[in-house]
This record gives structure tokens, sequence and C-alpha cells, in this order.
């Protein structure tokens, strides 16, 4: 897939289901959300960047 846009800012909080980021894959868009409460520390992809399947997208931490 594809990496459409980063919607979360490294080192700020996001809530769980909040949208992380956006893919697009098989001709279709797909928003990565956060599994729980914390932040994304930093993203390995930008926009634009061919992404494999199994890639590690971004670093989370979960809020304590």
């Amino acid at each position: 897939g594809t990496i459409v846009a980063l919607l979360a800012e490294p080192g700020k909080a996001v809530m769980k289901g909040e949208p992380v980021l956006v893919m697009e894959a098989m001709k279709m868009e797909h928003s990565v959300c956060a599994s729980e409460d914390g932040q994304v520390e930093q993203f390995y992809f930008q926009p634009g960047d061919l992404v494999t399947g199994g890639a590690q997208l971004f670093e989370f931490h979960p809020s304590t």
C-alpha cells in the first residue's frame, strides 16, 4: 500500500480509536487507528511512500 496522510503529530496524545494515518491499498483508503490511548513517537514512512505488507508503520507508546 501507499501512505496517503499522517493524521497524528508525534509526541502528542491520541485517544483509542482516533485515526493515526491513512493508507491506500487495492484502490481503497484505510484508516489506521490507535488501539488504545497513548502517543505516536515517530512515523517510519511519509505520504507517498510505498509500504510492503507487514511493515511497522509507526512507533506507539500506550498511556500508563
